[in-house]
């Protein structure tokens, strides 16, 4: 690997990380910022919903940003969205505004669904260089992130630290990160030109690819199953476990704990036991944990259960992006297209169990992710990519 694209990698792992030390920084705070607006669990669910409009913005335009100017400053864009959403939610708590709450998590919506989008175009460019299995590893990166957001967050709330102090420190740690990042990264990947097959976004035809739907389909449940943790599980630890708001970011901390384990040591087991087994034991994973969670009296089985939960929900998404990418030609498209299906379910899935909640509670309500992530134990097959990589070698020759 030459010094530029060991620089470039180095910079995505920053890229993945920041978001989610974002997420992580005002998740494990929501129990803390409902209280402060006063709001109910509908009232959240609407003031998330501002985070929804914003990703779905996003993640529909990602594609096309990508095709016309390349994922370097798509990248940089979202990002500066990202960090600009921490200094707007933080004003909004100081002010207790739902609506600057709701337009700071509109901007981090944008930018998490546009960015990320591009982010991964990019990882699965530095995968084919490289030629090695590294998505994984990177997404372990947004998973650090999480637990290093989540551990400032739980001493944040233990210490009584106000939210918007906690996130104006937060916001001035990720600007530096974006500034040191976004040089690393080369211009024109992704970016289609005049004479090149493919448009780069998705069309109608990668819909009629049976297996890129199948693929699309394992990543819906699997981020879903991720997104659900990331906006309720202190919550749903807090009101449907009985426990108070630091034990709930506790446990967030420990979902987000497993995430990261799972993603690092996945490059393991992906290489050994294939990703159909792998992604199947996952989806087998997460359902143990939800099951627990759900139907389980106990906080600690409950909490206990909530790492089963992470490890089962940490691979699905990396390794299905990585298999997109080799359905054929056009990857750009391909993976924007299942990069998109992802971001939808982990941003803009959540919301909505906010008011199924609301009128049977948080637990009823995470048997919808369940049964999604039922759902991946028996799609995982799809994920196996070794007969379209041989036809597109064959096809070469």
């Amino acid at each position: 690997m030459d010094l530029a694209t060991r620089r470039r990698r180095q910079a995505l792992f920053l890229f993945f990380l920041l978001p989610g030390m974002g997420v992580s920084s005002w998740v494990t705070r929501t129990p803390d910022i409902r209280d402060g607006l006063e709001a109910s669990t509908a009232q959240m669910g609407l003031i998330l919903f501002g985070l929804s409009l914003g990703s779905m913005i996003g993640v529909l335009c990602s594609g096309r940003l990508v095709s016309r100017f390349g994922t370097k400053p798509v990248m940089g864009v979202g990002t500066a969205l990202i960090v600009t959403s921490l200094a707007v939610i933080s004003a909004g708590t100081l002010l207790s505004s739902a609506p600057l709450v709701t337009a700071g998590l509109f901007a981090f919506g944008a930018g998490i669904g546009g960015g990320e989008v591009a982010i991964n175009v990019d990882a699965t460019d530095v995968e084919r260089i490289t030629g090695k299995t590294t998505m994984p590893i990177l997404h372990g990166c947004f998973s650090l992130g999480t637990v290093v957001g989540a551990g400032a967050g739980i001493a944040a709330t233990a210490g009584g630290l106000p939210v918007h102090w906690h996130l104006a420190a937060v916001t001035l740690i990720a600007a530096a990160m974006l500034l040191y990042a976004v040089r690393a990264i080369p211009a024109g990947t992704g970016r289609s030109t005049p004479g090149q097959a493919g448009s780069g976004r998705p069309g109608p035809k990668l819909w009629k690819d049976t297996q890129l739907v199948l693929i699309g389909a394992v990543v819906l449940a699997m981020a879903l199953a991720e997104g659900a943790a990331s906006d309720w599980l202190p919550l749903l630890m807090v009101d449907g476990h009985g426990v108070d708001a630091t034990a709930g970011s506790l446990v967030y901390t420990g979902f987000a704990a497993a995430m990261t384990i799972g993603r690092f040591g996945g490059a393991y087991f992906l290489d050994r036991f294939g990703r159909t087994a792998v992604v199947r034991a996952s989806a087998v994973s997460g359902a143990t944990g939800l099951l627990l969670v759900i139907f389980s009296d106990s906080a600690v089985l409950a909490g206990a259960a909530v790492l089963f939960w992470g490890l089962g929900a940490s691979l699905g998404f990396p390794v299905a992006l990585s298999a997109a990418g080799e359905t054929g030609p056009d990857e750009t498209a391909r993976v924007s297209l299942v990069a998109t299906i992802g971001y939808v379910a982990f941003l803009v899935g959540p919301p909505g169990l906010g008011f199924l909640g609301d009128h049977w509670g948080l637990r009823t309500a995470m048997l919808v992710v369940l049964a999604f992530v039922i759902s991946a134990i028996f799609l995982a097959p799809a994920v196996d990519t070794r007969g379209r990589l041989a036809a597109m070698r064959d096809q070469r020759r």
